[in-house]
C-alpha cells in the first residue's frame, strides 16, 4: 500500500503508522507496527461492526410451510474480511405441493397416455402420500407446427394418426388444482397427437409452464414440481433458427398462452437454450423431474447436471411405472435440499455448513474478497461491492435478505498535507508522517536531487559508526545504502543483522518471530525479547482449569509458585510424590499438633510442620478424602487415625493439605500377651496353606494353563504392556526413522489381543505440509519381489493398493492421492511375520488426522480397503509429529514390535523426547501392564571439524616431498584426533609416491598440521615416454574422534607433475595449480530471483585480495561450457535479461594476478514468473447466428504455470466502437480452452478478447473479430450437450460465473460444415510430447479439417471420424454402446499409450478389443483386452511419422459393440531420412532447430503473396537460413523451392507468379550446422471475390486484422485453412 487509506483498505487488522521518525513498515498488522514503536492512534486503524439483524421472527413448525429465519440482516465488511452468521430453515415433511405433469403426446406416446388415465386413483393416493396440501395439473407438448418438424398437409395436420388430435407445440390442459376427480375426468377425455422428426418441443413447453406462473396456478408458499416425460430427445436454441423456415427471433421468455392454454408464438419463437431453462426454472423456483426412457435416458442424465437440483427416472416402455418413479425422485429431491446465495454482489463469496434435525441449521460463510481480477475492490463499482443477496435453500421461495456492503475507510490525514515541509527539506509534502517528494528530488526526506551524480559517502555513515553502510553494503546516490545481502543486512545503512536477534533455546526469536531492525517481531500468541513467553495462560492452567491452582503467577507461560514446603509440579500442584506418599509426610506433623509426641514433639520443630491439621469426633469416608492414615503412638501404644486431602483452599491451607484427625485414639487392653502363640500358630498354618498352593501352581502350569485364571490362588488374567522402559539413542547413530520396540503379553496364551498405542513428539516445530504416513499389514504372503520397486510384481501390487485406498481416503475432505508406497516384512509379528507391510504416504488437511485414524481404523477392522484384502489388529498413521496404532497378539503369541516413528529432524532440541503409550485393548482380554515407554534422542555437536583446504593440489615430483594441509575448525576448544590415508588412482604405491596412513592428534588451540607424502623419482623407463599420464592420487579424512567431526573436504585429490614447467603443459589439476597462490572459492553463495528477468547472487568473500569475481551462469540442462561470464568487482552480482520462469545454474570464482581461483557450488535459482504472453488464435465453431464455439490455445509464452482464462466478448460498430456493455467469463480449469457462447444478439459483430492468468496476473488479450450471421448455419441438430463452459450473452454477471460441463463432448451432425472437437476434447501432454486432437466428416473419407500446431520436439495428430462419436440409439439389448472418449498419450516417437472409457452397456462388459494398422495399409493387429477393469493399452515399436488407424470396441455377453476411432500420427520433429532419426525402441534427442514460428500469408495481388515467419523458438545453434518450398495442393505445376539467409527475428518472402482459386502448399526448414529441422506446413488459397468458387478448405475462415492486411486497391481476399504443422499458437502445451 502506497497511502494511508489504501493501507486501511488492506483488510482486517491492517494499520498505517503516521509517525514522521517511524523507520519501519508503515502499513503493517497493528501489533507488528506498535512492536516497531510506532505510536498508533485509533484513527489509524479500522475495524468493522459485526452485524445488524433488521427482521427475526422464529420459525413455527406448526404452521406446517417452508420458512427461513432471520428475515433480513445487515452486514459490513472490511476487504478480506470473513464472517459466519446462522441460517435455520424448516421444511415439513408434508408441506405444500404444486405438482405439475407435463407429457410428450407424440404417437409413441400412446401406450404411455393410456396407462396414465388408469392410473387415477393410485396418483390421488401418492399426492395425498406426498403432502397434505396440494394441487396438480397437466400439460402435453409435441413440437412446432411447422417442417420439417411436422407434417404440413392438411388431412395430416387434421389428424396425423388415427384417433388423435391435430398437432401442436404446448397446451396446459388441467391448471393445478386440489380436485382430484376433476383432474381425472379431463385426463381422460385427451387424446394422442404426432410429428416428425424425433427430437420433441419440450423446451418450449417447459418455458412456458414456468413463466405463465398464474394460468398453470403455481403457489407462492408451496413445493414447484414439473414432470416432464417422453421417451424422445429435445430440441433446443438455434434449432428453429438454422431449421424452420422463417423462424428466426430467439425466445424472449414472457408468457405465450391463450384462452385455452395454448402456445401462441411457437412458428414465430426459437427454442429456449439449455441455460435460459435453467436459469427460468431457477427464478421460479421450479424443480424438474425428467422421467423418461432408455432411448433418451443419456441425454437426460447429463441435462441433469446443468441443473442445481432436478432427477431423471428411467421410465418403462409403456410408463407403466410413472408413479413410482416420482415418488422415488420426490424423496430423493428432499434428500438433497441444498442452500445457495443468489443475486450475490461479486465481492462476496459464500459457502455453507449443514447440520440435521427437523429445524435445519445452517452457517453462512461469507467473505469480503481483497481483490478481484488484479483490481483491489474498494476501486469497483458501488453494485459489485454491495447489495442484497438472497439466501433461500433450492426448494423455497422465502429468503433471507441479506444486505451486505465493503468498508473502504479513508484516513483524514490525507486530507491535510503539509505544503512544503521542512521535514521534508521544503522539496516535498508530508503526508501522513511521509514525504512525497516534487519532480527532481528523491530519498526519504526529499533531501537529493535526482540528477546527482556524485556519491558522498558520508551521508551512509550513521550515528556512531565508521564504514560507509556499516561495512555490508554499497553507498550510492542520496546516500542511499544498498546491503550486499539484502535477505541478512537491512535498516538505512544496513546495520542490523537478521540474524543476530536474541534466541532462545537454540532458535532465533523461539522460532515464533521474525528478526527486524535488531528486534523480534513475535508471530501472534507470543511476547518477549525472544518470543519466548506465550501471550495465552493455557500452559498454567492447573487440572480443575484454574490458574496455577491457586499458588502462584502465570509468568512467561510458566507458574511462578509460592513456596509451601512441598514439592509442586509445574502448575503448582502437589506432586504425585507428595500426593502418594501423604499419610508418611503428614504422620510426625499429625502426631506432634494433636498428641504431643512423636519426634517432632518439641514446639520449635513442630511449628516448621507446612499444614494445621484439625481434630474432629468422624472422619470422612474413604471416597470423598486422597488418603486415610493410621499409626501407633510408640508414647501410649495406641493407635491414632486421620485423612489426608487437597485443599480446597489455598489460602487457608497454604501448604495444599487439609488434614482432619480422629479426636479418639483406639489403645489396646492392659495385657494381650496370651494371644501371641495363638499368633504364632496362625502364621505358620498360614505358611503352610501358601506353600501348598505354590506347588499346586507349580505343577498345574504345563498341563492346563488355560484354568490358570479360575484358581484361587492364581487368580490373574492376561497382561500386555512394552518390555523396556527407556531407550536412550544418539541421532549421529540412527540407521532409522523408526524404532521397532518390543510388546510383551504374559498370562494365559490362548485368545487374541489387538493394542492400540500413541506416541507424541515434544518439539513444537511450525507445521510443515501435512503429509500422514500410513501403514497396513497386507493379507499377502511377501515375496523378495516386491522389496525392488522395479519389479513387476511391486508395480501390480502399488497400482491396486493405490485404487483401492485413493476410493477409501477420498471421503476424507481436502485428501490427495497417494504416493512413494513401498512394502516390506516385520520379523518379530508373531503369526504374522510373512505377510506384507504396506507403507505409503497420503496428503491431506491437518486437521483431518483424527478422520484419517478413524477411518483406518474402521477399515482394518473390517478386513477390507476397498477391494483390497488386509489383516486386521494392524495399522500405523503418523503425522510429523504424532502417531497412532495396533499390533495385534496371535494365539499363543508372546511378543510382537512396536514400529515407532522417531520424527527426527534438522530442528529438534538436543535433547528430544518421545513417550509411547499403550492405550486400550479394543479387542481381547487382556490388561494393560507396562503402558508408557520413554525414548531418547541425544543430538550431539562437533566440538572440532577437521577438513582439507582445498579439494586438489599440485605438487612437483622435483620437491620430493608433498606437504599437504590439514585444517581444524575449533568449536570447542580440546583435544582430539583424526584419521588419515591416502590411496592410489593413476599414481602407485612405491613407483610414483610412498603411501602414508595414521592418526593426526591436536592439542588446545592447534588449527592446523602438514602430512608429508614422499614423492619418488621417475624411473628410466618413464622418463622417455613423450605422453605421459597424468600421476593423481588421493588423501583421505576418517574416523574423526573427542566429538570431532569432517568438514567440506574430506578427501583431496594429489597432482604429481614431473617438472616445474609442466604445470603449463596441463599436468595440473583443473582446479588448482599450487597450494597457495590461487584464491579459495568464496564462501555461502546465495542467489535469489528479484524479478522474471533478475537474480541476485551473494556470496562471501575469500581470504586474500581478490581483484574481482567472475559469474558464469547458463540455462539449467544446458552445458556448463556455454555459460555467460560476467566480471564484477563486489562480492555480490545482478544477473538480468533472463528468461523468466526458468532454472539456471550459477559459479562465482574469485581472481588475483596468479588467476582465476577455485569456483564455488554449482548454485541453482528460478526466475519469477511473469504475466503470460497472448493466447494463441482464436477459432470459431459457428453453431447459428446466436451461438458460436471461442476456442484458443495456450500462449506461446507461459511463463508460469496458466491458472485461468478470461474470455470478454463486446457488440461493436464498423468503426470497432462498442455498441454495448462488455461481457465478461471467467474459466478457472486452464485445460477448458473452449467457451460456448449462447444468446447473442442476431446479425452483430462480436468482438472477442481472451487473455491468460497465471501466479503474476493477466497477461495481454489476443483478439478477433466476426459476425455469425455471416457464417455457414448447421443443418438439422441432434440433442448433444458439449464438454465445455456455456455462458448466457443474456444473462447477469452471477450468471456468467455460473459454468456448466457434462461427460460428452460438442460434437456437430452428420454433413456438418464446422469443425469439431472429439473425443476427449483435450490436450494430454507427456514430456517432450503434446496430443492434439481434430476431427473428419463422418461421411468423408478421412480427410484433415483443422489441425493445430505445437514446437514440441515428439508431437501427436489425432483425426477422429464422427462417425465413431455417434452410437446407434436403437442398439440390442445388452450390447455395449461405443467406448468413449479415445484418448491418445505419446510415450516417445515410436511408443503410446491408448485409453478410452467404459462405455454404457445394460449388462458387463467382458473385454475389448484393440486393432491398429498403418493408414495407408498393411497387416491389421490385434490386442484383446480381458480384463474389464483395464481401459487401456500401451503400444511399442511404432514408426515416426507414419499414420496409424486405431479401433476400440467393447464385448459383452450379448456380443461386440460398435468400434470408436480414430487416426493418429507420432511426428518426429527430425526428417525420417536424417541419420537423427530415431529406429523404434531408441532413446529420441534432438540437436536439429525446432520448426519456425507461424506462418502468415499477406496477399499482394492476384497471382502474389508474401509469406512471413517468425525464428525457430529452439534454434539449438546458429541459423544459416531457411528453405521454403510451394506446390500446388492437388498436385498440377512444378514444385517450386527458395532459399532465404539470415537469422533475423522474423523473416519474410514474396511469392509471385501465382494462379487465382487454386490452393498452395507452403513449407518451410531453418538449417542450422547440423542440418534441417521439422517444416512448418501452410495451406493458402488467394480467392477472387468476382463469384468464383470457394476453395473447399474454407470451413474455419476466420480472418484476423492484424494478420491479413489487404491493399485497399486489390479486390482479393485471401482464405487460409489452419493446417500447418507444429504453430506454438495452436499448441495444448506451454513447451516451446
Amino acid at each position: 500500500a502506497k497511502t494511508c487509506s489504501e493501507c486501511l483498505q488492506s483488510g482486517k487488522g491492517c494499520a498505517y503508522c503516521p509517525d514522521e521518525t517511524f523507520n519501519g513498515p508503515r502499513c503493517d498488522l497493528y501489533e507488528n507496527i506498535i512492536a516497531h514503536g510506532c505510536s498508533i492512534k485509533s484513527d489509524f486503524s479500522f475495524s468493522s461492526i459485526t452485524w445488524l439483524t433488521a427482521q427475526e421472527e422464529s420459525i413455527n413448525i406448526a404452521l406446517q410451510q417452508s420458512q427461513v429465519s432471520p428475515q433480513q440482516v445487515s452486514m459490513s465488511f472490511l476487504p478480506g474480511e470473513e464472517k459466519v452468521m446462522d441460517v435455520k430453515v424448516f421444511s415439513p415433511t408434508k408441506g405444500p405441493l404444486d405438482l405439475y405433469i407435463l407429457m410428450d403426446f407424440s404417437n409413441s406416446m400412446a401406450d404411455d397416455l393410456d396407462n396414465l388415465k388408469r392410473m387415477g386413483n393410485e396418483l390421488a393416493v401418492l399426492v395425498k402420500k406426498l403432502s397434505d396440501d396440494y394441487t396438480i395439473g397437466f400439460g402435453k407438448f409435441v413440437d412446432k407446427v411447422i417442417e420439417p418438424q411436422t407434417d404440413m398437409r392438411p388431412r395430416k395436420l387434421k389428424e396425423p394418426w388415427p384417433d388423435s388430435d391435430s398437432p401442436f407445440s404446448f397446451k396446459n390442459v388441467i391448471k393445478l388444482t386440489s380436485d382430484l376427480n376433476e383432474f381425472t375426468s379431463k385426463l381422460q377425455r385427451e387424446r394422442i397427437s404426432g410429428n416428425l422428426d424425433a427430437p420433441e418441443g419440450g423446451f418450449d413447453a417447459i418455458l412456458q409452464a414456468a413463466v405463465c406462473g398464474d394460468k398453470i396456478g403455481w403457489r407462492k408458499d408451496s413445493t414447484h414440481l414439473l414432470v416432464f416425460s417422453t421417451e424422445s430427445a429435445f430440441h433446443y436454441e438455434s434449432d428453429g433458427a438454422n431449421v424452420l423456415s422463417g423462424i428466426l427471433m430467439r425466445n424472449d421468455e414472457n408468457c405465450h398462452l391463450d384462452d385455452d392454454g395454448k402456445y401462441t408464438e411457437d412458428t414465430n419463437q426459437d427454442y429456449p437454450s439449455v441455460p435460459t431453462l435453467v436459469r427460468v426454472l431457477s427464478q421460479h423456483n421450479i424443480i424438474p423431474i425428467f422421467a423418461v426412457t432408455n432411448h433418451s435416458y443419456t441425454y437426460y442424465t447429463k441435462l441433469q447436471t446443468y441443473f442445481p437440483i432436478a432427477e431423471v427416472g428411467l421410465l418403462q416402455e409403456d410408463s407403466s411405472n410413472i408413479l413410482q418413479v416420482m415418488e422415488i425422485a420426490f424423496e430423493s429431491i428432499r434428500s438433497k435440499m441444498s442452500i445457495r446465495a443468489e443475486d450475490r454482489p461479486k465481492a462476496f463469496l459464500a459457502d455453507f455448513l449443514t447440520s440435521s434435525g427437523s429445524v435445519g441449521d445452517f452457517k453462512m460463510r461469507l467473505k469480503a474478497q481483497r481483490m478481484i481480477d488484479d483490481q483491489p475492490v474498494c476501486g469497483m463499482n458501488p453494485d459489485e461491492k454491495e447489495g442484497t443477496m438472497r439466501v433461500k435453500p433450492t426448494t423455497f421461495n422465502d429468503a433471507v435478505n441479506v444486505k451486505a456492503s465493503i468498508l473502504c475507510p479513508t484516513c483524514a490525514c490525507e486530507q491535510k498535507p503539509i505544503r512544503r515541509s521542512p521535514k521534508c527539506h521544503f522539496h516535498g509534502d508530508l503526508v501522513c508522517g511521509k514525504c512525497q517528494c516534487y519532480d527532481g528530488w528523491v530519498s526519504t526526506y526529499c533531501n537529493c536531487t535526482a540528477s546527482s551524480s556524485t556519491v558522498d559517502t558520508s551521508l551512509c555513515i550513521g550515528p556512531g559508526m565508521t564504514e560507509a553502510c556499516s561495512g555490508r553494503g554499497d553507498c550510492l546516490e542520496c546516500g542511499t545504502c544498498v546491503c550486499y545481502n539484502p535477505d541478512q543486512f537491512e535498516g538505512q545503512y544496513c546495520q542490523y543483522d537478521r540474524t543476530q536477534c536474541q534466541r532462545f533455546g537454540g532458535f532465533l526469536c523461539n522460532d515464533r518471530g521474525s528478526c527486524v531492525m535488531g528486534q523480534c517481531v513475535c508471530a501472534q500468541g507470543w511476547e518477549g525479547n525472544a518470543c519466548e513467553c506465550p501471550k495465552s495462560n493455557q500452559t498454567c492452567l492447573d487440572n480443575n482449569g484454574g490458574i496455577c491452582n491457586g499458588r502462584g503467577k502465570c509468568v512467561c507461560g510458566r507458574c511462578e509458585c509460592t513456596n509451601s514446603g512441598n514439592e509442586m509440579t509445574s502448575t503448582c500442584e502437589l506432586s504425585a510424590q507428595v500426593v502418594l506418599g501423604a499419610c508418611e509426610s503428614t504422620r510426625s506433623c499429625v502426631q506432634c499438633q494433636s498428641w504431643k509426641t512423636g519426634e517432632k514433639k518439641d514446639e520449635e520443630e513442630c511449628n516448621k510442620c507446612f499444614f494445621k491439621s484439625v481434630m474432629v469426633d468422624e472422619l470422612k469416608e474413604r471416597e470423598k478424602v486422597t488418603d486415610v492414615c493410621s499409626f501407633r503412638d510408640e508414647d501410649d501404644d495406641c493407635t491414632y487415625y486421620y485423612t489426608v486431602d487437597l485443599s480446597k483452599d489455598p489460602a487457608l491451607n497454604p501448604g495444599g493439605l487439609e488434614v482432619e484427625v480422629l479426636k479418639k485414639k483406639d489403645c489396646p487392653p492392659a495385657s494381650l500377651l496370651w494371644l501371641l502363640p495363638l499368633l504364632l500358630f496362625l502364621l505358620l498354618l498360614l505358611a503352610l496353606l501358601l506353600l501348598c498352593c505354590w506347588k499346586y501352581c507349580a505343577c498345574c502350569k504345563t498341563c492346563c494353563q488355560s484354568c490358570l485364571a479360575l484358581l484361587p490362588c492364581c487368580k490373574r488374567g492376561r497382561m500386555v504392556g512394552f518390555k523396556e522402559d527407556e531407550y536412550l539413542l544418539r541421532q549421529s547413530l540412527l540407521t532409522s526413522d523408526h524404532l521397532d520396540t518390543p510388546m510383551v503379553r504374559t498370562g494365559p496364551p490362548k485368545g487374541t489381543d489387538v493394542v492400540r498405542w500413541k506416541v507424541n513428539d515434544n518439539v513444537h516445530r511450525a507445521p510443515n505440509h501435512p503429509q500422514f504416513p500410513l501403514s497396513l499389514r497386507l493379507n499377502r504372503l511377501f515375496s523378495e519381489n516386491l522389496s525392488r520397486p522395479e519389479s513387476r510384481d511391486a508395480e501390480q501390487l502399488r497400482k491396486e493398493v493405490a485404487d483401492n485406498l485413493n476410493e477409501v481416503y477420498k471421503q476424507i475432505p481436502g485428501a490427495q492421492k497417494i504416493q512413494k508406497t513401498s512394502f516390506r516384512y516385520e520379523r518379530n509379528a508373531g503369526k504374522r511375520q510373512d505377510y506384507t507391510i504396506m507403507d505409503t504416504v497420503l496428503s491431506a488437511p491437518r486437521s483431518s488426522y483424527p478422520d484419517i485414524v478413524k477411518l483406518t481404523e474402521k477399515n482394518v477392522q473390517s478386513g477390507n480397503f476397498s477391494d483390497l484384502k488386509v489383516v486386521p489388529g494392524y495399522y500405523t498413521v503418523e503425522t510429523d509429529r504424532e502417531a497412532a496404532g495396533a499390533v495385534e497378539f496371535q494365539e499363543g503369541v508372546e511378543s510382537v514390535d512396536v514400529h515407532v516413528p522417531l520424527f527426527v529432524k534438522d530442528e529438534d532440541d538436543d535433547k528430544k523426547q518421545l513417550q509411547v503409550e499403550a492405550v486400550d485393548v479394543p479387542l481381547g482380554i487382556a490388561e494393560i501392564g507396562k503402558r508408557l515407554v520413554n525414548i531418547t534422542i541425544i543430538k550431539e555437536h562437533a566440538s572440532s571439524v577437521f577438513s582439507f583446504l582445498q579439494p586438489a593440489y599440485t605438487y612437483s615430483r622435483q620437491d620430493g616431498v608433498a606437504n599437504i594441509p590439514i585444517s581444524r575448525e575449533i568449536v570447542e576448544d580440546g583435544r582430539t584426533q583424526v584419521t588419515y590415508r591416502t590411496r592410489d588412482l593413476t599414481a602407485k604405491d612405491k613407483k610414483d609416491y610412498v603411501t602414508v596412513e595414521g592418526d593426526l592428534n591436536y592439542g588446545p588451540g592447534e588449527t592446523q598440521k602438514l602430512v608429508p607424502v614422499r614423492l619418488l623419482e621417475l624411473g628410466e623407463k618413464d622418463s622417455l615416454l613423450e605422453d605421459k599420464q597424468v600421476k593423481q592420487f588421493v588423501m583421505d579424512l576418517s574416523n574423526p574422534r573427542q566429538g570431532a567431526k569432517l568438514g567440506r573436504y574430506p578427501r583431496t585429490t594429489v597432482t604429481i607433475a614431473d617438472s616445474p614447467g609442466d604445470n603449463d603443459k596441463g599436468y595440473s589439476s583443473p582446479k588448482c595449480s599450487s597450494p597457495s597462490g590461487l584464491l579459495m572459492s568464496p564462501g555461502n553463495p546465495k542467489a535469489k530471483a528479484t524479478g522474471p528477468r533478475n537474480i541476485r547472487l551473494n556470496w562471501e568473500p575469500p581470504l586474500g585480495n581478490p581483484l574481482g569475481y567472475k559469474v558464469k551462469y547458463w540455462i539449467y540442462g544446458d552445458p556448463e561450457k556455454d555459460a555467460t561470464v560476467l566480471d564484477v568487482k563486489t562480492p555480490q552480482a545482478e544477473l538480468t535479461n533472463l528468461y523468466p520462469y526458468c532454472d539456471y545454474e550459477m559459479r562465482v570464482c574469485a581472481y588475483n594476478a596468479m588467476g582465476d581461483g577455485f569456483d564455488t557450488d554449482v548454485v541453482t535459482c528460478q526466475t519469477l514468473e511473469d504475466a503470460p504472453g497472448e493466447p494463441g488464435r482464436l477459432a470459431f465453431n459457428v453453431i447459428s447466428p446466436t451461438v458460436t464455439q471461442l476456442s484458443w490455445a495456450e500462449p506461446a509464452e507461459t511463463n508460469g504455470n496458466i491458472t485461468a482464462y478470461e474470455v470478454v466478448y463486446t457488440p461493436i460498430d464498423d468503426d470497432m466502437k462498442p455498441v454495448g456493455a462488455d461481457k465478461k467469463v471467467k474459466i478457472d480449469n486452464p485445460k477448458k480452452r473452449m467457451l460456448l457462447i449462447e444468446n447473442l444478439q442476431n446479425a452483430q459483430t462480436y468482438q472477442y478478447k481472451v487473455r491468460a492468468k497465471n501466479g503474476v496476473g493477466w497477461g495481454p488479450f489476443r483478439d478477433a473479430t466476426i459476425n455469425l450471421a455471416s457464417q455457414p448455419a448447421r443443418p438439422l441438430s441432434i440433442p448433444i450437450i458439449p464438454d465445455i463452459p456455456i455462458v448466457d450473452a443474456e444473462a447477469g454477471d452471477e450468471y456468467d460465473g455460473y459454468l456448466m460441463y457434462s461427460n460428452e463432448v460438442l460434437k456437430s451432425p452428420a454433413g456438418s460444415k464446422t469443425p469439431s472437437v472429439s473425443g476427449d476434447g483435450g490436450y494430454h501432454n507427456t514430456s517432450n510430447t503434446t496430443l492434439v486432437v481434430y476431427k473428419t466428416e463422418c461421411d468423408s473419407q478421412l480427410e484433415m479439417k483443422s489441425v493445430y500446431v505445437t514446437s514440441l520436439n515428439t508431437y501427436l495428430v489425432l483425426f477422429l471420424t464422427l462417425a465413431s462419436v455417434f452410437p446407434d440409439a436403437r442398439l440390442a439389448p445388452g450390447v455395449p454402446d461405443t467406448p468413449s472418449r479415445l484418448v491418445f498419450s505419446a510415450l516417445g516417437p515410436t511408443a503410446l499409450k491408448v485409453s478410452w472409457q467404459e462405455p454404457h452397456c445394460e449388462k458387463d462388459i467382458l473385454g475389448y478389443c484393440v486393432l491398429y494398422q498403418l493408414l495407408n495399409g498393411g497387416d491389421v493387429k490385434r490386442i484383446n483386452v480381458t480384463n474389464p477393469a483395464e481401459n487401456s493399452v500401451i503400444i511399442q515399436d511404432l514408426l515416426p511419422n507414419h499414420s496409424y488407424l486405431f479401433k476400440v470396441k467393447a464385448q459383452s455377453q450379448e456380443g461386440w459393440g460398435p468400434e470408436r476411432e480414430g487416426v493418429i500420427t507420432i511426428e518426429s520433429a527430425v526428417d525420417p531420412k536424417s541419420p537423427l532419426s530415431p529406429v523404434p525402441g531408441s532413446p529420441f534427442t534432438l540437436s536439429t532447430p525446432s520448426a519456425p514460428g507461424p506462418l502468415i500469408f499477406t496477399a499482394l495481388s492476384p497471382d502474389s503473396l508474401q509469406l512471413s515467419w517468425e525464428k525457430p523458438r529452439k534454434p539449438n545453434g546458429d541459423i544459416l537460413g531457411y528453405v521454403v518450398t510451394c506446390e500446388q495442393l492437388h498436385g498440377g505445376g512444378d514444385i517450386r523451392s527458395f532459399q532465404v539467409n539470415g537469422d533475423s527475428a522474423e523473416t519474410s518472402l514474396t511469392v509471385q507468379n501465382l494462379t487465382e482459386n487454386v490452393p498452395y502448399k507452403f513449407k518451410v526448414q531453418a538449417r542450422t550446422t547440423q542440418g534441417f529441422g521439422p517444416e512448418r506446413e501452410g495451406i493458402i488459397t488467394i480467392e477472387s471475390q468476382d463469384g468464383g468458387a470457394l476453395s473447399q478448405y474454407n470451413s474455419q475462415s476466420t480472418t484476423r486484422r492484424e494478420v491479413f492486411q489487404l491493399p485497399t486497391e486489390v479486390n482479393t481476399r485471401t482464405n487460409v485453412s489452419h493446417t500447418m504443422i507444429n504453430d506454438p499458437y495452436f499448441s495444448g502445451t506451454n513447451h516451446v
